[in-house]
This record gives C-alpha cells, sequence and structure tokens, in this order.
C-alpha cells in the first residue's frame, strides 16, 4: 500500500472515532460561556473541531469542545478571564498554522483558540519602524508575510527558521532555530518587547526592562506562561543576494571541524565579508527525499549521480555536506566573490564537490515552500512525521555520530532528513524557557522524517533508542521541541530551571489553564 493510500485509510479510520466523539454533549464547558460577547466567534460545528483535532505531526488525535475565531487579543482575554473566574476553569490552547508535532496547541475539553484568526480583515498587524529598525507584528501573523513586508523598507529580520510558513507567536514560543543561529541567535534572542495574554487573562506588555520575568519566561515558553499577541523584532538592512553553497565531506571529523571554523569566524579577525551568514549541516542517506523537499532544484542529476559513486567508492552510508549562505548587494559583490573564493580555499571538503548557486534573499529564505507544494502535490505532506531534534554538547558530538548515524540509524530502513550543525551560547539568553547544553559549541540533531502507517512505529521506536543511547552514554543533550510523557521527564529536561517554571506557572497560569497539550504538569499537581 502507497504512503498516501496507507495514510488515507488510517485518517478515515480516526475521523469515524472523532465523529462518534463529536456526537457527546458540550457539558464540560460552562453554558454560561455561550452568553459573552464573544460567544458568536465561538464555533463548536463539526468542521471547526475537526480542523484543529491534529497537526502537522499527525501522531495524535485530541478534539477541543470548541475553537474561538478572535478578531482582538481583548476576545482572547475574554475567553481565558471567563475560565479562570469559572469554578471549574477548562483548558485553553493557542494554535497558529498548527506545525506543533506532538498535539502541543491541542485543548482537550477546552476550547482551542485560532490565532490566524486575529489577522482576518487587518492590515495593521505588521509595523515597520524605519528609523528605530524593528518591526511590530502580530503573534499570528506568518514569517513569510513579515518577511515580504519587511523588504518594502529595504529592512529584514536577522534570524529564522527553516520554514517560513509559521506563525510569530509560534516559533517564538519554542526557539526559532536555523543556520542563522550561529551569527545572530536564534529568533527569541531577535525579540525587543511582547504584548502578552496571560493565565488570568491580563494583557501584559513586557519586555527585558518591564515584566522581565514574564518576557523571559514565554520566549521558548512552550505557551504556559501567556500567549503572544505581539511581538518587537530587530530588523537589519536587507541583502539583495545569496550565495548558497553546498559543500561535501565524507568524514565527521573534518564535517564538524568545518563548521565549528566556520561559526566562530565571528569571533576572530577575519573580514566581516568573509563569515557565513548561514551554517547547517546534514548527513545525506535518501536521495529522493531531500530533492524533494528542501530543496528540490539544489542538486542536479547529475550531482546525485556524483555523490552516489562517492558513496559507493568509498563504502560509506552516505556523505555529510556543510549549507552555507553569503549574502551580499550589487555594490559589494566582486569583494564578496573574492573573500568567498579565499574561504573556501581554507576548508578541507572533498575536492571538486562544492556547489553553489546564486540566488535572491527571498529564494533563499523561502526554500523549503516548493519542497512543500511538491510533497502536497503527491499527498505526502499531511501525513505522519515522527521528528525528534535534540541539543547535543560538542564534547560528544563524535561519540553521538558513532551510535546514532553510524549506528542505530545505519540500516537505513527509515531514512530521512538528518541535520547536524553547531551553535554558540553566547547567542542564547540563558535566562530565557528553551533548554540547551551547558557547554560554549552545541549542535542541532533534527531527524526530519515521514513516515507510512506501517514504518511509523519503527521511527518512533528508533527516537527512542536514540534517547536511550544517550542516557546510557551520558550524553547531557537537550530536546528542542520537547515532548515528555511524564513530569519526572519534564522535571530532568528543564533541570535547575524547574523551580523557576513552578513559580512562573503560579504566578502567571495558577489554574493550569495554558496549553495543557504538552502535559508538563499531568502528573505533578
Amino acid at each position: 500500500m502507497s504512503l498516501k493510500n496507507s495514510f488515507k485509510f488510517s485518517l478515515i479510520y480516526t475521523l469515524i472515532l472523532i465523529l462518534q466523539t463529536l456526537s457527546i454533549s458540550l457539558a464540560s464547558l460552562p453554558q454560561d460561556l455561550f452568553h459573552l460577547k464573544i460567544a458568536s466567534k465561538i464555533r463548536t460545528d463539526e468542521q471547526s473541531l475537526l480542523s484543529v483535532s491534529t497537526d502537522y505531526g499527525n501522531l495524535t488525535t485530541s478534539i477541543p469542545d470548541a475553537v474561538l475565531y478572535p478578531s482582538s487579543p481583548h476576545d482572547i482575554s475574554s475567553l481565558i478571564r471567563f475560565s479562570y473566574n469559572s469554578s471549574n476553569p477548562f483548558p485553553i490552547a493557542p494554535r497558529g498554522n498548527g506545525h506543533s508535532i506532538n498535539g502541543q496547541a491541542s485543548a482537550p475539553d477546552g476550547v482551542v483558540i485560532n490565532m490566524m484568526s486575529l489577522g482576518y480583515g487587518h492590515s495593521n498587524r505588521i509595523n515597520v519602524s524605519i528609523v528605530n529598525q524593528y518591526v511590530d507584528v502580530g503573534g499570528e501573523q506568518l514569517w513569510i508575510d513579515l518577511l515580504h513586508e519587511t523588504l518594502k523598507y529595504g529592512l529584514t529580520p536577522r534570524s529564522w527558521t527553516d520554514y517560513l510558513h509559521l506563525t510569530v507567536g509560534g516559533t517564538l514560543s519554542v526557539g526559532g532555530i536555523s543556520g542563522q543561529t550561529s551569527r545572530y541567535g536564534p529568533q527569541i534572542s531577535n525579540v525587543l518587547e511582547l504584548d502578552v495574554i496571560t493565565g488570568q487573562g491580563e494583557m501584559i506588555t513586557c519586555s527585558k526592562d518591564q515584566n522581565s520575568d514574564l518576557f523571559l519566561a514565554v520566549l521558548g515558553g512552550m505557551g504556559q506562561f501567556g500567549i503572544i499577541t505581539r511581538a518587537r523584532i530587530i530588523l537589519s538592512p536587507a541583502p539583495q543576494k545569496v550565495h548558497w553553497i553546498r559543500l561535501v565531506y565524507t568524514d565527521v571529523l573534518t564535517f564538524t571541524r568545518d563548521q565549528e571554523r566556520l561559526i566562530s569566524a565571528e569571533n576572530s579577525e577575519c573580514s566581516p565579508l568573509r563569515l557565513f551568514n548561514y551554517v547547517e549541516g546534514s548527513f545525506l542517506v535518501d536521495w529522493g527525499l531531500l530533492g524533494s523537499w528542501r530543496s528540490p532544484e539544489f542538486f542536479t542529476d547529475s550531482d546525485y549521480d556524483r555523490m552516489s559513486q562517492l558513496v559507493t567508492e568509498d563504502g560509506l552510508g552516505g556523505v555529510y555536506y556543510i549549507e552555507g549562505a553569503v549574502y551580499y548587494t550589487d555594490e559589494i559583490a566582486v569583494q564578496v566573490n573574492q573573500e568567498l573564493e579565499l574561504l573556501l580555499g581554507e576548508l578541507s571538503y572533498v575536492p571538486d564537490y562544492a556547489f553553489i548557486r546564486n540566488v535572491s534573499y527571498v529564494e533563499f529564505l523561502d526554500r523549503v515552500h516548493d519542497g512543500e507544494l511538491k510533497l502536497r502535490e503527491l499527498g505526502e505532506w499531511e501525513v505522519p512525521h515522527p521528528w525528534l531534534n535534540l541539543f547535543v554538547p560538542k564534547s560528544r558530538i563524535l561519540d553521538f555520530d558513532a551510535g546514532v548515524i553510524k549506528g542505530i540509524l545505519s540500516n537505513r530502513s527509515a531514512a530521512g532528513i538528518i541535520l547536524m550543525y553547531p551553535m554558540n551560547r553566547n547567542k542564547w539568553d540563558d535566562r530565557m524557557s528553551t533548554m540547551i547544553p551547558d557547554e560554549e559549541i552545541f549542535y542541532t540533531f533534527g531527524l526530519l522524517r515521514t513516515a507510512s502507517r506501517e514504518k511509523l512505529q519503527v521511527m518512533i521506536d528508533e527516537n527512542d533508542k536514540i534517547l536511550q543511547f544517550c542516557n546510557l552514554a551520558g550524553i547531557k543533550y537537550k530536546q528542542y521541541l520537547p515532548h515528555y510523557a511524564t513530569t519526572k521527564g519534564w522535571m530532568k529536561h528543564f533541570g535547575k530551571k524547574w523551580n523557576n517554571f513552578l513559580a512562573m506557572k503560579a504566578k502567571y497560569d495558577p489554574e493550569l489553564i495554558l496549553s495543557p497539550g504538552s502535559t508538563i504538569l499531568s502528573s505533578y499537581i
């Protein structure tokens, strides 16, 4: 059975169960809720509930009792305040573009807020300050729309995710990382101010200087302390073009050494023009999948043939490659080209295996979207995605590579995108909620796979084996986009920040109303 047909059968079965569940009354929600001024914006019809019952991960199904379609932040505040003051508070979860993996945006027996509704019919949700070089943007706005709007003024945010069709509030709630993180920090390090609605329904403006405890808790806080309705984000002058570079390696030692050199260059005396604006590393094992998703038109068929031959000749299970980007404008193009040639000459990739494309800034940043459109056309976008994302200390990355890439994943029975690239700890603010390793350099490991129902359990089991390997080997990783089944797991994740997490939860969401899908306190209270 094909991936598309297998998933379609499973989806039909799931929908039958959902429709049976929808026949149950909505008695769990206070009926007074439907007498509020926002009642006309609360929907309980099957279509609305089904639209928020799962997410991009397609690993869980959770049906709320209602969906709020707010037209202003005040609507969200009214809903939360009502729940908070109710004798039986009900859960509430914001949902952006639905790209969580494990049901984090779900609210069983509660209300899901369709955050995208905030932008419907409103043209003032993205406001650029040219003089101060920042943008005020609604939490419901997509990063791709923010990009296009800021470019009208010759400005751009500095830090991105690989996929831009995500909401601002969504990525700021987890961290927001990509190849730019090593130079500019994660997206949460590029925020000046937030408007947040807390678990009591209070609307609070916060920054590092005003209500700083809320500001620091909300950034990377997985929606546990408040809902982001506005963010003020740093801008910088926008480049016009990008040298998009891929360098192939056959051994992990050289691959990691060159990546660390590239992300450490900013701390050296080298010319700013010789700095990569973006650095990511990957392990390439499945030519077809990579070619159809993350950058469908980068490598030619001839390039794939050459890399396949390289793998065969050297008896490898795949190849590593560094993906880099150098931004520039026409005015400095000649100098940038000269500096790039010098820099590439200092790196140790396989000779004649440097691939360079010259593209526009927008084309580079939105590169994953073309792959999305192709997968949607094939019916392979809305299928299970059992992703695993880890931060691994630099000191253990070779051990991790040996045990995971050359060990657990060596059979290639369930291959996919494998990312492995370093970040600088000094670009993060450790007071924020996202957890990172203690070392000055740590690696992002992203196992980004698409599953048929037949292979789904195989991939989930492999993810578990990776975590077990790390635990047994004493590798002190941290999960990015974390998911734990027990509060004990969350306590280990937060470590020394656990008590602060509890204090912030008690202060800003004492009734445990917000974002219950993460199940952080499900077995603690």
